[in-house]
């Protein structure tokens, strides 16, 4: 009888593996399945953040259509935004529950669909509450992708896959408008909306067969050890956890709410991007207007200087950063500190700024294009490598509840991206 209890628990021992031996543990995936899962994430990211932005361009287009003020037009982007930050806090939850892969798929059919209804709005309240749900449906894909690159990725190669992140995130930002400038100039602005419900419909499509779960469970080490199929990976219900909570995690977001370091976090992100939002908007009233009197294509072109300054940024916001820490825990005897990685912010630290003052002088003076164009680029590069380095450390020290915390930045970006807008209006 005993021998039978000793070859029972070898069995046991046996079927349970530790997660570095296990081949569908995400961080052991091959090269290709990360990479078709973290960009397919990122499109959704990309024509997410081309959501958020899209009516910058379209206000005079809004006013004269449903005859509202300038404030009202602005706000189509204001409640967007607001609820693309705050969104993440019934997101992440959920995916806490269900996995990462069913609630991206649900996102993106409900941002199609959001996008087909504003198309057909026939009212401002009616395209208002519209965006206002579409800002809903695109949050899955902003506070949500660094928990799956957590996932997949180790803490060496994380800074360098999160600036595929934040490189889509910044080219929805700056080459959204370039996009939606010349759909309204040659059509309309329900083009915008046509565009983002097609090609948020494809990025769907595409991603059923190539969105993997990357939630890793403790049942999955105790499964016996077989190489998944295509058809397995499909399945919406492998993230499920049962003895996840809902509610608990909403407490847990609540209280990452206190935590000094995420509140810097989203402080230097919500301004970053806040000021962003309104180097965009002034651009929209300025360069329409005499002296310049652009047409809306060629403002459009204008982003390509802040994408331009975006794809700068790529290295120092994301190898720089795994390199410096890297080096520095070699020096410190090989105990890695999650602070190293700082140091890569003082760079994109001083440009964003600087960029900011370039461009308000150069427009205050009604300067030659060049030198907005310039500043615009600047304060891009600064976005970029700002947010990745930010969200890094955040990702390094938070690991275990990165979803949690990452919401709280997220959603006092949000606030802190309201201050600056609602001070552009008010100055108007």
């Amino acid at each position: 009888m005993a021998d039978v209890d000793e070859r029972g628990v070898a069995s046991t021992q046996d079927l349970k593996r530790t997660p570095e031996e296990d081949i569908n543990n995400p961080q052991n995936w091959s090269l290709r399945a990360k990479l078709f899962t973290c960009l397919s994430i990122c499109s959704f990211t990309f024509l997410a953040n081309v959501n958020s932005s899209n009516f910058t361009v379209a206000t005079q287009a809004i006013i004269k259509d449903f005859h509202v003020n300038q404030t009202q037009a602005g706000q189509l982007v204001c409640f967007n935004m607001f609820l693309f930050g705050v969104g993440n806090i019934l997101w992440v939850p959920l995916m806490r529950v269900v996995g990462k892969r069913p609630v991206y798929l649900l996102a993106m059919l409900l941002l199609c669909m959001m996008n087909v209804w504003s198309s057909q709005a026939t009212s401002y309240g009616e395209l208002l509450a519209s965006r206002i749900l579409s800002g809903f449906a695109a949050a899955a894909a902003d506070a949500t992708v660094p928990a799956v690159v957590a996932d997949m990725v180790a803490a060496k190669d994380r800074g360098h896959y999160m600036m595929f992140f934040h490189l889509a995130m910044t080219a929805g930002l700056f080459l959204g408008p370039l996009i939606n400038a010349y759909l309204v100039q040659e059509q309309d602005w329900r083009w915008m909306c046509y565009f983002l419900a097609v090609a948020v419909g494809v990025v769907f499509l595409v991603a059923i067969f190539t969105i993997r779960e990357t939630s890793y469970l403790k049942k999955h080490q105790m499964q016996p050890e077989r190489r998944r199929s295509q058809w397995d990976w499909m399945s919406l219900t492998m993230g499920y956890d049962q003895n996840a909570s809902f509610i608990q995690t909403l407490l847990d977001i609540l209280a990452n709410a206190t935590y000094p370091p995420l509140i810097w976090c989203s402080l230097t992100i919500g301004i970053s991007v806040g000021w962003n939002i309104v180097v965009q908007l002034t651009s929209s009233r300025t360069f329409t207007r005499p002296p310049y009197n652009w047409k809306l294509g060629n403002l459009g072109l204008l982003s390509i200087a802040g994408f331009i300054g975006s794809v700068l940024a790529f290295y120092i916001g994301g190898r720089l950063i795994d390199v410096i820490s890297t080096r520095s825990t070699a020096r410190h005897g090989g105990d890695q500190m999650f602070e190293y990685r700082l140091p890569a912010i003082v760079i994109p630290g001083v440009i964003g700024p600087t960029g900011i003052l370039i461009f308000g002088l150069c427009v205050a003076h009604k300067t030659h294009w060049i030198g907005p164009a310039l500043g615009y680029a600047m304060q891009a590069f600064g976005v970029a490598a700002i947010s990745n380095v930010a969200v890094t450390y955040s990702l390094d020290s938070y690991r275990p509840v990165t979803g949690e915390a990452l919401v709280i930045i997220f959603c006092h970006s949000e606030h802190d991206w309201h201050a600056p807008v609602s001070l552009r209006y008010r100055l108007d």
